[in-house]
Order: structure tokens, then sequence, then C-alpha cells
């Protein structure tokens, strides 16, 4: 169940296709490539009207995650509670538009791992840098489990975390590198994920960034 390729060795990822990690869930590695500068301008285009923050958990906690959101709604978290909202709470506007760049991988990614249909209307913008860390979660925030989620990563490789649906259950450690695109719903959806700390293991075109979406069906 859990890769084997090396997060600091020479391996060409893009090289390897897919990686099943269960029944419904998949790598597809290498699979966000061709559309890598379209899917950078949306990012810039995002954050342009809604930039990076980093925001407070229910607990007090600040995330060491900046992120932001695109689509119809994004998902926010304060000391209210997580919860995904209309309106972004620090510009009092709609959040932007999602990218079409984005939309259309998403739904790309998600027939070829099984889920045809797919219909994101919100996206979670996640950037890491050395240091940053996402602990194991579940995506219970969303009205309704049938669509999958689809996560695309850019810049410095990360350790994927992917457990069980139990928090205590052994969760694989699975190499994501640049362009690779993972993909988890039906049996596997309510699995425990996370990220470990990233290691400072700069990016030819993002520098010690990784950035992160993550696709969903929220409404």
């Amino acid at each position: 169940m859990t890769p084997t390729l090396d997060l600091f060795g020479g391996d060409d990822p893009a090289q390897h296709g897919r990686v099943a990690l269960g029944p419904q869930s998949v790598v597809l590695r290498g699979y966000a490539l061709p559309a890598v500068e379209a899917l950078l301008a949306g990012v810039d285009a995002v954050t342009a009207q809604a930039p990076f923050r980093q925001m407070v958990t229910p607990g007090g906690y600040t995330m060491s995650v900046a992120l932001t959101n695109c689509g119809e709604l994004g998902w926010t978290t304060d000391a209210r509670g997580y919860r995904y909202s209309r309106i972004d709470p620090q510009t009092g506007q709609p959040w932007p538009a999602m990218p079409d760049a984005f939309r259309q991988l998403a739904q790309d990614a998600a027939r070829e791992a099984g889920f045809p249909g797919f219909s994101p209307d919100a996206c979670l913008v996640n950037r890491y840098e050395p240091g940053s860390r996402l602990s194991l979660h579940q995506d219970r925030n969303e009205r309704d489990y049938g669509a999958p989620i689809v996560s695309v990563s850019l810049g410095m490789p990360a350790l994927f975390l992917f457990g069980g649906d139990e928090r205590g259950d052994r969760a694989a450690r699975v190499p994501l590198f640049h362009g690779d695109v993972v993909v988890w719903g039906g049996v596997d959806r309510l699995r425990f994920h996370g990220v470990m700390p990233l290691k400072d293991l700069p990016h030819p075109r993002l520098g010690s960034r990784r950035i992160n979406f993550t696709l969903r069906k929220a409404g």
C-alpha cells in the first residue's frame, strides 16, 4: 500500500503513472504538468483578489499553512468553527471565481480516477513553506460525500499522509511531487489524511514553496 519512491532522490515522478492508495483513491503522477502555466496564472489571479492568510482554528491554533479559496464556496475556520462560506471574511466580498484551468483539470483527473461527472464548486488553495504541516483530519464539512476530492501539488515535494477511517489507523507516507494529482472518493472519501512538515527542498520555479489546491463539491 505504501509507495516506495524516494522523496529526496533523483527518481522522475512523471514516469510512474498511477499509484493506487486504496480501492477508490489514486495518485496520478505528473498529471497536472501540461497545465502548470495556466494553473499558476490562476493562483496569481485568485490571490490578487483574496490574499493568502493563516487562519485560526476553533481551539485557538494558528495554522502553519496559509490559505485562500476560489469558487462559489470557500472553507474557513475561526472561533465559531469550521465551515464553508460564500463570502471571504477578510474582504467581505465573494470568493474569486474558480479559474477554468482548475475546473477542467479536476474534472479530467476525477474522470481518470473513476469519478465521471465531477462538478466542483469549492477550491481550497494552500501555501506551504518549510516547516508547514497539516495534521491528520477528515474532510467532513461538505454536504454530500458522494463526490471525490481532487488535490493538486505544485512546487516543493511533500510527504502526504493517507490513513484509514479512524484517526488512530496507520497512515501511509506518500511522496508527492510537482504536478501530481491525488483523487479519493467513494469508500475512501472519509479517510484521514494530512501532510508531514515540509523540508526545504526548493523547486526550480516556485522556490521554497508548495502550492496545493483541493477541489470539492461542498454545497
